[in-house]
């Protein structure tokens, strides 16, 4: 016998039941494996420093080296605008902020480098080296740190690959049984992992970080990572299947970041030295499959670096800015919102770029949020997805310093706590 319709409806409650216990399995699998941005801050850029050369004034000595950069070649505004092809109004308070960033927190997040920038050394040495990071490190992050200090900091250890395995491992090892003795892990800790080609690789990182917690009491998955992709193998699996989305999920919820590794890529690519940068085709093609297969897993995304850098004469070091203020800006322009920093003269550049990006575009992205806050009606008809995009490009501006809340209340009347929840913090 047809089920009577009562209230304008053909399906049953049972119908509905039904769906609901066929999709409960869905449902775990989306909220797990897509949980959405971990509501934290992103730092704009990362600083390689081998493990041989920092020490605890690298980071001063960063800023103060660009600061001394940037008053020899843009002492100003107007400098600035003629060299990057900047609005001069725009310009002004870029510059004052870059100024007040090179002296307040020159570098976001700072990496020890036991990879590529410090290669092969006896293992005596590398284990001093190890330990010396551990202290440098925890007294950084200790109350009452002198100088500026990096809302992130750790170490990019050695690969996964049997060469080197044993030698990354134990230095993985001392770093953080360094860290644990000085007091324990400090929140802005970050590890790096290298040059993965498979997702055992990953998932012996997450076994070793397992046992480092249970051999020290730590809560499980207190422990993160990032994975570098600078492997064809990180994209494109031997057996011809994506791989960047299983090496997210043989991390099992500890991947914090990829990171795209321009020079190792491109090289593994067989892209000629001359021709290796962050916006060959092969590195756009790598990066964009990184972007879908990150997107809601709360993994985050940073692009590589530029071997150029700015020395020489002023025409060299506004020419190597210029190239380097494009890179960041495209990369900006691609939703990549990280890179990496080589050298102190990239600082007033990255600044530059990112400033501007966040500057120019705070008064309409206020002004769109007010509307749909508002429930008024504009000349863009905005959804709660782009309610959530445009939150978050006001918040990456506050957290990196290109913003101040007054100035964005001004023109959203939004707080920190209300951006926060329209980006579903």
């Amino acid at each position: 016998m047809a089920q009577r319709v009562t209230d304008g409806t053909s399906l049953g409650s049972g119908v509905l039941e039904g769906v609901s216990r066929l999709l409960e399995p869905v449902d775990a699998e989306l909220a797990r494996r897509y949980p959405g941005d971990p509501g934290t801050r992103q730092p704009v850029h990362t600083v390689y420093v081998p493990a041989d050369t920092v020490t605890p004034g690298t980071v001063r000595e960063w800023g103060e080296a660009a600061r001394a950069l940037l008053e020899a070649h843009a002492p100003d505004a107007a400098s600035l605008a003629r060299v990057l092809g900047m609005d001069e109004e725009l310009a002004g308070p870029v510059h004052t902020r870059i100024q007040d960033k090179l002296r307040r927190e020159p570098v976001e997040d700072l990496r020890i480098d036991f990879e590529d920038g410090y290669g092969a050394r006896p293992d005596d040495e590398e284990d001093a080296a190890a330990v010396r990071a551990a202290k440098l490190i925890a007294d950084a992050f200790a109350d009452g740190a002198e100088g500026p200090v990096p809302a992130y900091a750790g170490i990019r250890m050695k690969c996964m690959e049997a060469a080197v395995r044993d030698r990354g491992i134990r230095t993985l090892d001392l770093f953080l049984t360094g860290l644990m003795e000085a007091g324990g892990l400090p929140d802005g800790l970050v590890l790096t992992l290298p040059k993965v080609t498979y997702p055992e690789q990953v998932t012996a990182m997450v076994r070793l970080c397992e046992e480092f917690e249970k051999a020290r009491g730590l809560d499980a998955g207190r422990i993160g990572f990032e994975i570098q992709i600078e492997t064809t193998q990180s994209i494109l699996g031997a057996d011809g299947r994506a791989t960047v989305a299983r090496l997210i999920d043989a991390a099992e919820g500890r991947a914090t970041s990829l990171h795209y590794g321009t020079f190792d890529y491109s090289a593994s690519c067989g892209v000629s030295a001359a021709h290796q940068a962050m916006d060959h085709p092969a590195a756009d093609h790598a990066k964009a499959v990184m972007q879908v297969a990150a997107a809601g897993t709360g993994v985050r995304l940073s692009d590589g670096s530029t071997n150029i850098v700015p020395t020489g004469d002023q025409a060299q070091v506004h020419d190597a800015w210029r190239l380097h203020h494009s890179l960041v800006r495209r990369s900006l322009a691609r939703a990549y919102y990280q890179g990496w920093d080589m050298h102190p003269g990239h600082l007033p550049t990255r600044y530059a770029a990112v400033y501007a990006f966040y500057r120019e575009g705070m008064r309409r992205a206020g002004e769109r949020l007010a509307a749909y806050v508002g429930d008024a009606q504009g000349d863009v008809m905005d959804e709660p997805a782009t309610a959530r995009a445009l939150s978050g490009y006001l918040l990456r501006g506050l957290d990196c310093g290109a913003l101040d809340s007054t100035e964005v209340a001004e023109v959203s009347g939004l707080d920190r706590a209300a951006l926060d929840r329209l980006a579903g913090r």
